[in-house]
C-alpha cells in the first residue's frame, strides 16, 4: 500500500435519511468501531490506518479495532446526487457524535468545514474519477477523519499557482487549508485510490 502526500453548510438538523444506517434509496450505512487495518504514511513519518478494511482479511480488521473510534460507511457508487446525499450522511454522524448542533461559532465552524470538504471530495471523485464508490467518516475524540474512494488513476493535488479568481479548481486548495492533514492511500493491484483527510475539533 502507498500513499502520496501534496504540496505544501450550514446546521439544519439531522435529516431523516439514512438516520437509521441507510441513505434514502436504501443502500445500507454502516456504523461501528474502527475496522481499519492497512496503514499509510501520514505527515508526521508515522502511520495513517485506513477506516476501510483489507477485503481479504475481515476478521483481522475486525480484530483490531480502536477503542472509542466511531466510523460510518456510506455506498456512493451507482446513487445519483451522491454530493447532497454525502452532505447529509455526514451531517447525521455529526449530530449522532456531538458536533452538531453547535454551541459556539468556533464549534459552528469546525462542523462546517467538515460538511465542505465531504462536499469538495465528493465533488472531486465526480469530475475526476468517474464518481466515488464509498464515504468513510470516523470520529476519535476531537478528530474527524474523511475517505472517499474511487476508481480513478489520477492524483489529486492542489492547483498551482492558486488564483482565487480563476474559476473552478479550488477543491483541493480548500482540502488543504481546512485540514490537518490529507493525502492519498493506493494498494497495489487494485484499482483506484482513497483519497482522506483529517478535521480538529475547536479547542
Amino acid at each position: 500500500m502507498s500513499t502520496t502526500r501534496p504540496f505544501s453548510p450550514g446546521d439544519r438538523g439531522p435529516e431523516p435519511s439514512g438516520a437509521s444506517g441507510a441513505s434514502e434509496s436504501g443502500v445500507p450505512a454502516t456504523e461501528g468501531p474502527d475496522e481499519g487495518s492497512a496503514a499509510a504514511g501520514g505527515s508526521g513519518g508515522g502511520t495513517v490506518p485506513s477506516l476501510r478494511p483489507v477485503e481479504s482479511v475481515e476478521a483481522a480488521a475486525s480484530a483490531e479495532v480502536s477503542a472509542g473510534r466511531q466510523v460510518r460507511r456510506l455506498v456512493l457508487r451507482g446513487q445519483s446526487g451522491v454530493v447532497p446525499l454525502a452532505r447529509d450522511f455526514a451531517r447525521q454522524a455529526l449530530y449522532a457524535w456531538g458536533w452538531l448542533p453547535a454551541a459556539t461559532a468556533d464549534q459552528r465552524a469546525a462542523a462546517e468545514d467538515v460538511l465542505l470538504v465531504v462536499s469538495e471530495l465528493v465533488t472531486n471523485a465526480c469530475l475526476h474519477a468517474d464518481g466515488p464508490d464509498e464515504l468513510w467518516i470516523a470520529c476519535d475524540n476531537k478528530v474527524i477523519r474523511v475517505e472517499v474512494s474511487d476508481k480513478g488513476t489520477g492524483q489529486p493535488a492542489p492547483r498551482t499557482p492558486h488564483r482565487a479568481g480563476r474559476p473552478g479548481g479550488h477543491g483541493m486548495f480548500i482540502v488543504q487549508r481546512l485540514c490537518l492533514d490529507w493525502g492519498v492511500v493506493r494498494t497495489p493491484g487494485v484499482a483506484g485510490k482513497t483519497v482522506w483527510a483529517e478535521l480538529g475539533a475547536p479547542a
